[in-house]
């Protein structure tokens, strides 16, 4: 009963937001915390109780209020990122803020008039602070890596903390917290449930933000510009770009879908880090693409040419993502990342004696996908996949893949690209 009772409230919050035709002050924070309070407790609370023509009409009667919404959210987002995030109820208004996010910015995008809303500065500023204030989407996408690396949020703390002994959010070297072992770090952490619902959400709103090429109109003048967003959050203004690869790279090729090979795991226990492994390729295949001029790499896979040397067209910062992989060098790597791929590339082609006893992944274009970039950007990783006595395991689920995707006209365009 009280459940609902909270749910009533929020969804109270949302026409009043809607209806109201006169702007709601900024500095009203009862009425703005009503949106990541305790209220709700997941994402699909907040999709269900925030309709799209709700938003929709919101964007075109009430611009002012769609705006405060978005800044106010972000602010949070900030503030919890330099403070640590330490209790629980801070945690869950960071949580809400992401799915708000989540929600609000794909019918951001869609409209053209606010496409640049994120990238302006942020509001009641003066002249003087204006010129030094970063846009809101450089704002937003600093605090969400910082949360990516929160002791005790979305990492295992490496000492004892607590709600009134925080770590020190500025000080804390991210590649201490990389998620999991394998390329540049050998340092398992335990595995955590709730760290991965908390970096899978984040990870949401990272390929929402990413999208908004997907709204821009199918001419070739409006996709000759690179992603701003992307391009921000791989280039050196990210300080947690390395770590962040890292964690994204390693966390994909650790993943093991079987397990210990129990009959019917998938069936009586929830796999956590599916979803986050998906996410994670999703995010690795997006910020690969963004780099124009990534396929002139040499064929030695040196950095005379590589992505290390480019430019973007229009004279922006290097793709860090794209430079970190092309200086993967070294044969273990190579061998973590060929197992890993090649372990997720065989999961859909595995019999058992016991019909549907293991479970089987359902992401493996991205997979192919991030094996071809992968290719394509490192050769030296290339020539390591063609000289080892694995490449079987390779060619085999991609002749598989093919052979399946005959009949299916939409994975026909990527896989003619293998074909090639």
């Amino acid at each position: 009963m009280g459940n609902t009772d909270t749910k009533l409230n929020f969804r109270k919050a949302v026409i009043q937001l809607t209806t109201k035709t006169q702007p709601i002050e900024a500095n009203d924070e009862a009425f703005w915390e009503q949106f990541w309070s305790e209220s709700v407790t997941c994402v699909q609370d907040v999709f269900t109780l925030i309709p799209a023509a709700e938003i929709r009409a919101l964007r075109e009667e009430s611009p002012s209020n769609l705006a405060t919404l978005c800044y106010k959210a972000v602010e949070k987002l900030v503030a919890a990122a330099e403070s640590g995030c330490p209790s629980q109820r801070e945690q869950q208004t960071v949580l809400n803020c992401v799915r708000l996010l989540t929600r609000i910015l794909p019918y951001i995008f869609e409209d053209p008039d606010w496409r640049g809303f994120f990238w302006s500065t942020l509001p009641n500023q003066s002249e003087e602070t204006e010129i030094e204030s970063s846009p809101l989407a450089q704002s937003l996408l600093n605090a969400l890596c910082d949360l990516l690396f929160c002791p005790d949020f979305t990492v295992q703390s490496n000492r004892k903390s607590g709600p009134d002994n925080p770590e020190d959010m500025g000080s804390i070297d991210s590649c201490e917290y990389i998620w999991e072992s394998g390329v540049g770090f050998a340092h398992s952490p335990p595995h955590n449930f709730q760290h991965d619902q908390h970096r899978t959400e984040i990870i949401k709103l990272f390929l929402t933000c990413f999208s908004e090429t997907m709204y821009l109109p199918p001419i070739a003048d409006a996709h000759t510009v690179p992603n701003q967003w992307i391009q921000y959050f791989t280039s050196t203004d990210n300080r947690h770009a390395l770590p962040l690869f890292t964690s994204l790279l390693n966390i994909v090729c650790a993943y093991d879908p079987v397990g210990y090979g129990v009959p019917y795991n998938h069936l009586m226990f929830t796999d956590s880090r599916e979803q986050l492994v998906e996410g994670a390729l999703q995010v690795l295949c997006v910020t690969m693409e963004n780099e124009s001029s990534n396929h002139n790499v040499s064929v030695d896979g040196t950095s005379g040419g590589t992505a290390m040397d480019a430019q973007s067209d229009t004279g922006g910062p290097d793709n860090l993502f794209v430079n970190y992989l092309s200086r993967i060098h070294r044969e273990e790597d190579f061998a973590f990342i060929l197992r890993g791929i090649t372990r997720l590339l065989n999961n859909p082609l595995t019999q058992t004696y016991l019909p549907g006893s293991c479970k089987k992944i359902q992401f493996h274009q991205e997979l192919l996908v991030l094996f071809w970039k992968m290719c394509d950007i490192n050769k030296k990783f290339m020539f390591y996949v063609l000289k080892s006595s694995d490449v079987l395991d390779v060619l085999v689920p991609i002749l598989y893949f093919l052979n399946d995707a005959r009949a299916d006209q939409c994975k026909n365009s990527m896989y003619s690209h293998l074909q090639m």
